[in-house]
């Protein structure tokens, strides 16, 4: 962040990340750095030839009706909400899972526990309006999607099936922000921002998710190796 002071104000300026650029306006990477180097949206290029944005100018570009997207807290969206949601789709859209399937009550509630973790934390990151909130968040989710990563690995010991059921969470998280930018109208940038911003939250959120399993298997295989 870049602090410019007048003898009245004092003013934070947030600069962005290409890839933060493109996810609040909706645009490709491509498109912005075109823009860029014609000049039509200035940067700033720092010591090691990467382009930041400042925030307050990307959000010049948006339509002046509506400078940013609401809110999903806003429009209705709750974590209270998204797990109902996954209440009512999710037994169907894991059908064909083995190694949930084969879970009792008792081995079923801290995957639960997780889930409601990472889709709450996921709503909170998306509706995060500072770089602070963004990370903290996303750690949080991070956490979540290791622990579960973990607790598959006991369940199934095979990452290809961990990898699905987590996949079909996603469908369902995705699914579901889709018909909440149909219902509330959102327009085409606003409803765009909305599911890339989702989609690499969860992209990250695959990767704990994989490591927390490798992790598990490996101190098992380690205590058996020990016994």
């Amino acid at each position: 962040m870049t602090v410019s002071r007048t003898p009245e104000t004092t003013v934070v300026e947030e600069w962005l990340t290409v890839q933060d650029a493109c996810a609040l306006i909706g645009v490709s990477p491509a498109t912005l750095r075109r823009w860029s180097a014609a000049g039509d949206v200035q940067a700033f290029t720092t010591p090691g030839g990467h382009r930041r944005f400042a925030r307050s100018m990307i959000l010049g570009l948006l339509p002046s009706a509506r400078r940013q997207r609401p809110t999903l807290e806003h429009l209705g969206e709750t974590p209270e909400h998204m797990m109902s949601v996954f209440r009512r789709h999710l037994g169907q859209a894991c059908r064909g899972v083995s190694w949930l399937a084969g879970l009792g009550e008792d081995e079923m509630e801290p995957l639960r526990e997780h889930g409601r973790r990472i889709a709450s934390s996921l709503l909170m990151f998306i509706d995060a309006s500072t770089t602070g909130e963004r990370q903290a968040a996303i750690q949080k989710a991070e956490g979540a999607a290791t622990e579960y990563g973990r607790i598959a690995a006991r369940g199934s010991g095979e990452i290809r099936e961990t990898v699905e059921a987590f996949l079909r969470f996603r469908m369902l998280f995705l699914g579901e922000l889709v018909q909440v930018a149909r219902r509330r109208g959102l327009d085409t940038i606003e409803s765009t921002n909305l599911l890339v911003t989702a989609t690499q939250a969860i992209d990250q959120l695959l990767v704990a998710l994989m490591s927390g399993h490798e992790t598990e298997l490996a101190e098992i295989a380690s205590e058996r190796d020990s016994s």
